[in-house]
């Protein structure tokens, strides 16, 4: 397995534990009410991105925060029913 091909892992394991609820914390987050969940997988994206800039201006952590940011903004898209190759598509449409 290549190293970058982590993030696809992810988004399908989420996509899973969407469809296939476990017993997962993510799991159970993407099983609450509609509204319910998105509010606490938005509240996780904010406090993920404070915890990123704290990170970087104390120079500690950043590397783990960083994966929690990126984390969660990986489950949002997963929960919204946003294919992972739309995100791939953007990114390489930005690089042009």
């Amino acid at each position: 397995m290549m190293k970058d091909d982590i993030i696809r892992e992810v988004y399908d394991t989420l996509v899973d534990r969407k469809n296939n609820p476990t017993d997962s914390y993510t799991s159970q987050l993407m099983q609450d009410s509609e509204k319910k969940a998105e509010d606490k997988i938005l509240e996780k994206l904010g406090e993920e991105a404070t915890e990123v800039i704290l990170a970087s201006k104390n120079n500690e952590d950043l590397v783990h925060e960083s994966a929690d940011l990126i984390f969660f903004t990986i489950l949002n898209l997963a929960y919204k029913g946003i294919p992972l190759d739309d995100l791939f598509d953007e990114l390489i449409n930005r690089h042009k």
